[in-house]
């Protein structure tokens, strides 16, 4: 168990107004969102199948939450850890235009997540993919869109200062594009999150980019699922966040794999196996669309826009006993 506790906390906000605040963040949020994306709400599924391959498999080594049901025996059902590729899917099955997309609730159970200030068992995220055209598969595409989205959050930044002055955390106007290999060589002695945290303390807000794939030193940043982001086209939105000195990763998001990347990447990862799955064998069989996607965290965001010091301020999950414990001396209200 990891806990910082800020010196002199104050969470501003009572527990009630807090909840009032969320509320507000999350319906006000998603609508501008949508709007200012062309994306329509979706509803979305909670569980899959684990023989469609739709499922997320993250670093790899995580194990999602299963469960057998009465009328699918022999069949395993998983809780999702995201919608990655469901949305890809999704998007295909119900004829979504080009340059359109869908947006919704995900909301997930990871249970090998190691627990922290920002680091939670439950997951809860706007999941979003959009359709684009073959030849928008590249970084000006993406970085596009890393702009839409960042605008989006200041604009909330700005919403949340008029219902709650007391409470907003202030965001930095601009958001800086820097490739992983771009990291290593300007911070050689540092390890992955002291990176991260360097660099959004020295530019505020960053995209981090080019997550999954090995860098001149033979080692990744961090682990991406083969299958859905393109390691070349894919990245982390990342803030400097003073209440706990150190950076907090609000949204994933990538152009997605076309058959070359996927089968590259697949082979990188040694997972051809899932070849064989019925998402892959679509998508190899380029029957699905080129689509941009990703995650943005709800609790994440509250979070930040509120200054709150940790995630369960915000969202009403399970945490250790100590870690309440500790929380709650130092003012610390968990859900």
């Amino acid at each position: 168990m990891q806990l910082i506790i800020p010196k002199d906390y104050d969470p501003k906000l009572p527990v009630k107004t807090t909840q009032e605040a969320i509320r507000y963040i999350r319906e006000t949020f998603q609508d501008e969102f949508g709007k200012e994306m062309n994306l329509s709400r979706l509803s979305a599924p909670m569980f899959v199948k684990h023989s469609t391959g739709l499922n997320d498999n993250l670093n790899g080594v995580e194990t999602p939450v299963s469960f057998t049901m009465k009328e699918l025996p022999g069949e395993t059902i998983e809780v999702v850890h995201s919608l990655a590729k469901w949305k890809r899917w999704a998007l295909k099955r119900f004829n979504f235009d080009m340059h359109t997309g869908l947006y919704t609730n995900m909301n997930a159970i990871r249970k090998d997540e190691d627990l922290d200030n920002i680091h939670s068992i439950y997951v809860d995220q706007w999941d979003w993919e959009k359709v684009i055209k073959k030849e928008e598969r590249n970084e000006e595409t993406l970085k596009a869109t890393v702009r839409q989205i960042f605008k989006v959050i200041k604009h909330m930044e700005h919403e949340v200062w008029y219902k709650y002055p007391e409470a907003v955390y202030h965001l930095p106007d601009e958001i800086h594009f820097v490739t992983t290999q771009e990291l290593e060589d300007r911070y050689p002695d540092l390890d992955r999150q002291a990176r991260e945290d360097a660099i959004c303390k020295e530019l505020g807000c960053v995209f981090l980019m080019k997550i999954g794939g090995p860098m001149k030193n033979g080692k990744k940043h961090d682990g991406r699922a083969p299958d859905y982001d393109d390691w070349d086209l894919n990245g982390d939105i990342l803030f400097w966040y003073e209440p706990l000195q150190r950076s907090l990763e609000v949204s994933s998001m990538g152009i997605r794999v076309s058959p070359e990347s996927m089968a590259k990447q697949l082979k990188m990862a040694g997972a051809e196996d899932r070849l064989s799955l019925p998402y892959h064998k679509t998508l190899m069989n380029e029957e699905l669309p080129y689509t941009i996607g990703g995650g943005i965290g709800q609790s994440r965001l509250c979070m930040l826009l509120l200054g709150k010091a940790h995630v369960g301020e915000v969202q009403a999950s399970i945490w250790p006993d100590e870690m309440i414990e500790k929380c709650e001396a130092a003012g610390i209200h968990i859900l």
